[in-house]
């Protein structure tokens, strides 16, 4: 079966603050995990760091997810199953969760990410660009904002 994917030579995975299941992080990681199944994710990595933010508070394994996505599960199934494997979070804990992502300040990460991210801004965003939350770099790199 083929799995309808996007070429990430071409064109970028979502934002990590699109939702899916009702988890940020989570459909930028379905649209790298099928480009990896398709062959089509080019630089992009699928169980990345950023990834494992979100299979680590879900639970949810990149093995499990990435089964699923290659059984052709459309959005509406992938978030359907998404919110069966963390039945066991409440609500309260998913929407604090995704706000502590959506807000998360380059000076709340540990410190390795902080060095990394150090050099990383001005080697990769355009000059002048100010990055105020961590997702902000990924919205400026791939032209969101």
């Amino acid at each position: 079966m083929s799995i309808q994917s996007l070429d990430l030579s071409k064109e970028f995975p979502r934002s990590p603050r699109a939702t899916l299941g009702g988890f940020v992080i989570a459909g930028r990681t379905l649209d790298k995990c099928r480009a990896t199944i398709n062959g089509t994710a080019d630089e992009y990595h699928f169980d990345c760091p950023l990834d494992n933010v979100f299979f680590d508070f879900t639970g949810i394994s990149a093995e499990a997810f990435k089964e699923k996505a290659a059984s052709g599960a459309d959005d509406e199934a992938m978030a359907a199953w998404v919110k069966e494997q963390t039945s066991s979070l409440t609500e309260e804990e998913i929407v604090q969760w995704n706000n502590d992502l959506r807000y998360k300040r380059i000076s709340e990460m540990p410190i390795e990410l902080q060095v990394f991210i150090e050099s990383y801004i001005p080697e990769n965003l355009p000059e002048g660009r100010v990055v105020y939350y961590w997702f902000d770099i990924y919205d400026i790199e791939e032209g969101r904002i």
